[in-house]
């Protein structure tokens, strides 16, 4: 027994398997949920020794059953880590959410990987396994940086994912295929491979490898309000709480602040919502950086009043920071928004200029100033377009940008601006064709997104 607590004359396993638990649906008769990775692992040991000159009786894998729980399970964990040959995980959404299997990648990289010969190129000891397809959704860094051929595999194996191959027995010779070339890969790279035996790390205290809240489905809800402290005179402070983030607009129709309702649906959404305060969120919205997260703002017209979050408001406005929503509650139940819409509609307008006019007409209202949302039930309804707007605007301001930048729009006002004859542009005119102004957000209006309209400003 060496001094990591193992014993050079044993045979080290092969593979660890490392997937993410599933819980049962809760249906009364359902079955085991994990049934079908128990099978995988089974056929996998299989073909393994079939490859390999193992001793009978050696395990060639692992795979842990026991739903992470107590110290021993940790213990056993931390000892197959720091002692298996090659790390299998089983990809799917739920793996690359779960912690204690961010814990094992972390856990396994930790230690080093020599080539076993001067002529191999093999630098991971990770084989990866498309459990279910992940085309849909974004790999975290240390998946996206191994490189590694699903497609070898066979094409059912690649778009269908190993789960389906085998529950469907449409599937059944695609799935022999996928775990005999699945069993020879994890033979080759444990050979072309020297992994040393690690040292039995406490496997609860260490990070996880993943990101495991995906950014798109963070949802930073800002709110620019007052507290009651700060109240102008003439407002009525039953609206509001101790803390600006406590704004009530449609009490008594809700029975918590705004924020927190919103909370809850984006909950229903299935975003993971956090409420802060826009005065504190301003300059990362507008500083011109990469944004964290997609975002609503929830503005009470009433803090307009006050010059210096006017102001906040109209560099937000002029930012263009199109991953964050706008939703303006106007309660038409409350006298002081009735008696004061004109005034304050008109300085909404004036703060969010280009924001109300990205918007379709019929979306603002005639006169005055756009309308807001005037009861709950019309912030209900607004809410998901504007949280699915802002979710969508994050993603594509987060794409990969492309190595050519994007030809600039065709140009309506230039057209109009130089004359275009039956015989096309006049002199000087360039090549402007027919097409959609679209200025920078410093020069004009800002074009219309396509979303539908939904009460409120987006």
């Amino acid at each position: 027994m060496n001094d990591r607590g193992w014993d050079e004359d044993s045979a080290r396993p092969y593979f660890f398997l490392s997937y993410a638990h599933t819980p049962k649906s809760g249906a009364r008769g359902a079955g085991d949920p994990n049934h079908w990775v128990r099978q995988l692992y089974r056929d996998l040991c299989e073909a393994v020794l079939q490859l390999t000159t193992a001793p009978a009786g050696v395990s060639v894998g692992f795979m842990d059953e026991s739903m992470h729980q107590g110290e021993l399970w940790a213990e056993r964990l931390s000892e197959e880590l720091a002692t298996c040959r090659v790390f299998v995980p089983l990809y799917s959404p739920r793996y690359f959410n779960s912690v204690p299997c961010g814990q094992e990648w972390y856990s396994f990289t930790r230690r080093p990987v020599y080539p076993a010969n001067i002529d191999s190129e093999r630098t991971s000891g990770i084989v990866p396994v498309l459990w279910a397809p992940m085309s849909r959704y974004k790999l975290p860094q240390v998946a996206s940086e191994l490189q590694f051929n699903h497609a070898s595999f066979g094409p059912d194996y690649a778009t269908e994912g190993l789960y389906a191959l085998m529950k469907l027995s449409y599937f059944r010779s695609a799935y022999e295929l996928a775990v005999h070339r699945l069993a020879r890969r994890i033979v080759e790279v444990a050979e072309e491979t020297v992994i040393p035996v690690g040292r039995r790390l406490e496997f609860q205290s260490q990070p996880s490898a993943f990101n495991v809240a995906a950014p798109t489905k963070q949802l930073r809800i800002s709110v620019l309000s007052y507290h009651q402290g700060e109240l102008p005179p003439d407002r009525n402070p039953d609206f509001y709480g101790p803390k600006r983030t406590d704004w009530h607009p449609y009490r008594p129709a809700a029975g918590r602040s705004l924020a927190d309702h919103a909370v809850r649906l984006a909950r229903q959404l299935g975003f993971q919502a956090t409420v802060h305060e826009f005065d504190d969120e301003a300059e990362a919205i507008t500083g011109g950086g990469d944004p964290a997260a997609p975002g609503l703002l929830l503005l009470d017209r009433w803090a307009l009043r006050d010059e210096r979050r006017r102001e906040l408001v109209r560099r937000f406005d002029r930012s263009d920071s199109a991953w964050v929503s706008v939703l303006e509650p106007w309660n038409l139940e409350d006298p002081d928004c009735v008696e004061r819409h004109g005034e304050l509609g008109e300085l909404s307008d004036q703060a969010l200029k280009f924001t109300h006019r990205s918007a379709r007409p019929s979306f603002l209202g005639a006169t005055g100033g756009p309308p807001g949302l005037a009861s709950l039930e019309e912030f209900d309804d607004a809410l998901p377009r504007a949280a699915m707007k802002a979710k969508y605007a994050f993603e594509g301001r987060t794409r990969n940008e492309p190595d050519e930048p994007a030809a600039p729009r065709p140009s309506l006002r230039d057209a109009f601006r130089y004359g275009r004859g039956r015989d096309g542009p006049g002199p000087g005119s360039g090549s402007a064709p027919f097409g959609h102004d679209h200025p920078a957000r410093d020069g004009g209006d800002r074009p219309d997104d396509g979303m539908p309209p939904g009460g409120g400003t987006l």
